[in-house]
């Protein structure tokens, strides 16, 4: 869909919505808009920055009658501070349906008496609890980022919002990734859902082909300001024109402004004396990039891409390029560039010397290890409130301090001590191959969990975890490879009997992962050990 009156819309919410610079739905939209304005449930596996609150917001104001004294839609977050600012947000669309719009929690007047009321699931059975509020009249539950409040332990506190709802009510579930705990919960609860993106074909989850890698900035203030530090750290001999994509004329008008007070030259592409091209359509910009057939453009997206289809129009074709993103908006990417075969890059916005002192390499490499075993989005959406004041570096190095403080020092780091075992010139790791993939529900922690309980080894002892549809890839010190093989073997991880063995890297006489441990898991090609068979088929993981 090109617009939004193609969905249906009311002529009014398309042009609240152009009024906020949103004129062009997205895949999310144009797939969920057409859903909820016919009253049906659905489930969409999608995160912020896929346009979530519009996808799911505007139909709702389109189709809930705008009572005053009760709430008609209810919208559960995993923040209080998440509510707030979707009430925000939604609130400014709103005015032009006549709903009222508030968050619970939050410094608002009489929220019990809005139609659309948005909380954290904790916050509204304590309304409950006191009597200021009722849900007898509500006509539609929206479950923001189930994922997140299941990470969070507060499923059980939705499953009883859930069940004191009006059974006919309708019930709309976002999360990214669908979990088999979430999927439970919207199969009881959501019954007859519709759910967007469609499920993958059968068996073929893991045939996306590598497209390059994509760098992307974590935005922790101000993001005109992000983008005129990026457009001065790229624009050099070799590079001449940055081909910025944004979401709206509105914005490339704001952000033309601030780039030129910062004295960089703007203009639309093609303008061979701006050296900053601001562009809208994407199709518009890739052309533009196409057209410097001698590398010196580079491609920037100062709004993240919403869906597969917008990353690879910015960024495909070997251009490459940086995107702008806030922390919330990590998952969504991950998941976009897992979808269209691109490898993301995550940078810092501030550097500095890495420390030297055995103490701090330990930390260090405690931190680094986590990134690779825990599931840390429900951890980035509670700082989120932290890094918008103080900024992601800021923040990190007073968690190291507090971790620092409660850790004894050690008189050297886990590298360092796996290196000392090691033997010079061979991999310290080996890697493994696991039979569980994410279409089983399984996550890093699932495994890490596994290996230490059964094979007894130190969570120092494990490297990179690459978690792919039907199977795993799993790096472990070589020394204890056979010892976790043995252990695993026969058991289950998330009620799904697990087979390990040696990847085919290894059985074929290859190095292994590498030489360290931590990373992000990547996405990419790749396969069981030659001559077996893991599991094939079912969702990709969202």
């Amino acid at each position: 869909m090109d617009s939004f009156e193609e969905l249906n819309l009311a002529p009014e919410l398309v042009e609240a919505l152009a009024a906020e610079g949103i004129e062009r739905p997205t895949a999310l939209q144009s797939a969920a808009i057409p859903v909820v304005q016919r009253g049906h449930n659905l489930v969409a596996a999608a995160a912020p920055g896929a346009g979530v609150l519009v996808a799911v917001g505007a139909p709702l104001l389109g189709r809930l009658e705008a009572v005053e004294g009760r709430p008609v839609g209810l919208i559960l977050t995993p923040t209080a501070d998440r509510a707030r600012a979707l009430a925000e947000a939604l609130g400014r669309i709103a005015m032009a349906t006549g709903h009222r719009v508030a968050a619970l929690g939050a410094p608002w007047a009489l929220p019990e008496r809005a139609s659309i009321l948005i909380a954290t699931p904790a916050d509204l059975l304590a309304g409950l609890a006191e009597s200021t509020l009722t849900l007898e009249g509500v006509e539609a539950l929206v479950v923001d980022g189930a994922a997140i409040l299941e990470q969070l332990g507060a499923l059980a506190d939705l499953e009883a919002v859930a069940e004191a709802l009006p059974s006919e009510s309708q019930r709309v579930i976002v999360s990214l990734p669908i979990t088999p705990a979430v999927r439970d919960f919207a199969d009881r609860h959501a019954r007859r859902s519709v759910t967007v993106p469609p499920q993958d074909a059968e068996g073929a989850g893991d045939a996306v082909p590598a497209r390059g890698t994509v760098a992307v900035r974590v935005v922790s203030g101000e993001k005109e300001e992000e983008a005129a530090a990026l457009a001065h750290d790229l624009l050099t001999d070799d590079v001449r024109h940055l081909v910025v994509f944004v979401r709206s004329e509105d914005v490339a008008a704001d952000l033309g402004d601030r780039l030129a007070l910062r004295g960089f030259g703007v203009g639309p592409a093609g303008t061979e004396d701006a050296p900053v091209w601001l562009v809208v359509d994407d199709l518009e910009g890739r052309q533009a990039l196409d057209a410097l057939d001698d590398d010196t453009g580079a491609a920037v997206s100062y709004d993240a891409p919403a869906d597969p289809d917008a990353l690879d129009r910015r960024h495909g074709g070997g251009h490459g390029g940086t995107i702008l993103a806030e922390p919330r908006e990590a998952a969504h990417l991950r998941d976009v560039a897992a979808r269209t075969g691109y490898r993301l890059d995550f940078q810092a916005t501030r550097t500095g010397p890495r420390p030297t002192g055995g103490g701090l390499q330990a930390l260090l490499a405690r931190v680094e290890s986590a990134l690779a075993t825990h599931d840390v989005d429900a951890y980035e959406i509670v700082l989120e409130p932290l890094f918008q004041r103080h900024g992601p570096a800021a923040v990190a190095a007073a968690a190291l301090a507090l971790l620092r403080a409660s850790t004894p020092e050690r008189s050297s780091a886990p590298a360092e001590r796996a290196s000392a075992a090691v033997p010079e010139g061979s991999a310290p790791y080996a890697r493994l191959f696991v039979s569980l993939g994410s279409k089983d529900g399984v996550k890093p922690g699932d495994l890490v969990g596994a290996i230490t309980g059964e094979a007894g080894i130190q969570g120092e002892e494990i490297g990179r975890i690459d978690i792919r549809e039907t199977f795993s890839r799993v790096d472990v010190m070589r020394g204890v490879a056979d010892k976790v093989i043995a252990a695993l073997n026969g058991t289950t991880v998330r009620g799904r009997a697990v087979r390990v063995d040696l990847d085919r890297s290894e059985r074929g006489g290859g190095r292994g992962s590498g030489d360290r441990p931590g990373g992000r898991p990547q996405g990419g090609r790749g396969g069981p050990p030659r001559g077996r068979s893991g599991p094939s088929g079912g969702r990709r993981r969202d």
